[in-house]
C-alpha cells in the first residue's frame, strides 16, 4: 500500500470489483450474486432518497425499495447490460427510473380497472403504496440519489478504517481524532488530544494527515467497486464531492 493509497485501485487489483464479478458472470455464479448483494446495501439508502424525492412516503418508499432490490436480486443474469458503460451508480439509477415507471403503469392500470383489483391513488393501503405528488421544494431525487451515495460511500470508508484501527490497537487514538476526518467540528483542539494522548501536538497532526490518506484510500476502494475501469475513479470521486457539496 502507498501512502496515497493509489494500489487500492492499480489494475492488479481492479479485475476483482464487485461490478467486474457482476457483469463477468451476469449473476449466474454465487460469487456474483453475492457480488450483487454487497453494491445493493451500498446503495439501498440512495435508492429509498430517490424513491422518496419523486413523492412516495417514507412507509411507501421503503416497500418499492424492498421490492426493487428483490426483483434486482432475483434476476437470473444482467444480460441487458453494457460492460462499457462501466458505473453500477448509472446502472442502477437507470433500473430504478424504469421500476418506477413500471410501478406507477401498473397502478393507473388498476385504478381504470383493466382486469385487476382497483388501486386507490390518492392514498395507501396496507399492501400498496400510495402514488403522492412530489414536492416541488424538495431536492431532486437525482441529485438526493447521488448524495445519499455520496455518504454511505463515506460511512463504509469510515467504518472500515475505524476497524483497521481496532485491530491495530489503536481504537482509543482514533476515537479521539475521528472528528478531524469526519469534518465534525471537534471538541477539543489539536494540542488538548495530545495531551488527552500523551503525545506531542506535532504527532497528532502527523497522524491525522496519515488517517486523511488512509481514508481517501478506502474511499476509493468504495467506489471502485462499482466500477470496472480504474480511469473512472477519479471522475467518480469527483462526482462525490460534487454531491455532497449539492452541486
Amino acid at each position: 500500500m502507498t501512502s496515497d493509497g493509489n494500489s487500492v485501485v492499480g489494475s492488479s487489483a481492479f479485475v476483482t470489483t464487485h461490478w467486474t464479478r457482476v457483469l463477468s458472470a451476469r449473476g449466474d455464479s454465487a460469487e456474483s450474486r453475492a457480488a450483487l448483494g454487497e453494491l445493493c446495501e451500498i446503495y439501498y439508502d440512495a435508492v429509498l432518497a430517490f424513491l422518496r424525492r419523486s413523492g412516495r412516503s417514507e412507509d411507501a418508499a421503503r416497500e418499492l425499495t424492498q421490492e426493487f432490490f428483490a426483483r434486482l436480486l432475483a434476476r437470473p443474469g444482467l444480460d441487458a447490460v453494457r460492460p462499457e458503460r462501466g458505473r453500477f451508480r448509472s446502472f442502477l439509477l437507470g433500473a430504478v427510473k424504469h421500476f418506477l415507471a413500471d410501478a406507477q403503469d401498473r397502478a393507473h392500470a388498476a385504478k381504470r380497472g383493466g382486469g385487476a383489483v382497483p388501486m386507490p391513488l390518492a392514498a395507501e393501503t396496507e399492501n400498496s403504496p400510495g402514488l403522492e405528488v412530489a414536492d416541488a421544494a424538495a431536492p431532486d431525487p437525482e441529485r438526493e440519489f447521488d448524495r445519499r451515495w455520496a455518504l454511505s460511500v463515506l460511512a463504509r470508508a469510515l467504518g472500515a478504517l475505524e476497524r483497521e484501527q481496532g485491530e491495530a490497537g489503536q481504537a482509543g487514538p482514533f476515537a479521539v481524532l475521528k472528528p478531524w476526518l469526519t469534518g465534525d467540528a471537534p471538541e477539543q483542539s489539536q494540542a488538548d488530544a495530545a495531551r488527552s494522548l500523551g503525545t506531542t501536538e506535532g504527532a497528532v497532526k502527523v497522524a491525522v494527515h496519515r488517517l486523511r490518506l488512509r481514508f481517501r484510500a478506502l474511499v476509493k476502494a468504495e467506489i471502485a467497486q462499482t466500477l470496472t475501469d480504474a480511469s473512472q475513479v477519479e471522475d467518480e470521486l469527483a462526482c462525490l464531492r460534487a454531491a455532497l457539496a449539492g452541486r
